[in-house]
């Protein structure tokens, strides 16, 4: 069962057993249930969102669902959608911090970019944690436990240095390479309203660069 805040079932998901993709089925979209507008799980992770004034966000219910049995309960999982303004708007109820929580493999990297810029238009703090390559948080938790969670977690990388350095991987320092990785840059950049953290930002990319 899928939950709102209220405690209420507004839809149900399932996971595949075997090989097959989608890996995750959801009910359809309803009248109360809206993918860009639920989080599952997140009516149990409020508190202790609230507590440690942050979040996890995973990708999928058996994610969520061993963080959980592990101790990690300030976590919230999507519904087969990237994340939203208004995924946004509920997370700010709770928590001032996002730890974006990916497969360590080049999908999980596309997705954590594709995420990003809305917390930086928004003025939310937001880190990326890239697991091993190989392991999602569901497998990484179960055969390493809580405290190597926790660890790869303390070494987070912020919204931009993040960027950068995926760029960097994908194209190198060459002059070419150093005007890829600024387009890549540009759109989040100019999403910041801030002037003074924008210019701050804007120091840190020339610096790297």
């Amino acid at each position: 069962p899928i939950y709102n805040l209220n405690k209420q079932v507004i839809g149900f998901g399932g996971r595949v057993l075997d090989a097959s993709l989608p890996k995750y089925l959801n009910s359809p979209e309803t009248p109360v249930y809206h993918k860009s507008k639920s989080l599952y799980g997140l009516h149990l992770a409020r508190n202790k969102c609230r507590e440690t004034r942050t979040i996890y966000i995973v990708e999928g219910y058996f994610d969520l669902l061993a963080l959980h049995q592990y101790g990690v309960e300030n976590a919230g999982a999507t519904l087969g959608t990237a994340l939203t303004t208004d995924h946004i708007h509920m997370i700010k109820g709770f928590a001032e911090k996002v730890i974006l929580v990916f497969d360590g493999d080049d999908a999980g990297i596309q997705a954590s970019l594709r995420s990003v810029g809305i917390f930086i238009e928004k003025g939310m703090q937001a880190r990326v944690m890239l697991l091993p390559k190989g392991h999602d948080p569901d497998s990484f938790i179960r055969k390493s436990g809580l405290e190597a969670f926790e660890t790869v977690a303390a070494k987070s990388r912020s919204v931009i240095t993040f960027i950068m350095e995926s760029a960097q991987k994908k194209f190198g320092l060459s002059v070419e390479g150093k005007m890829r990785i600024l387009d890549e840059l540009k759109k989040p950049l100019a999403s910041i309203e801030d002037r003074t953290a924008r210019e701050a930002y804007i120091k840190e990319v020339s610096e790297y660069l």
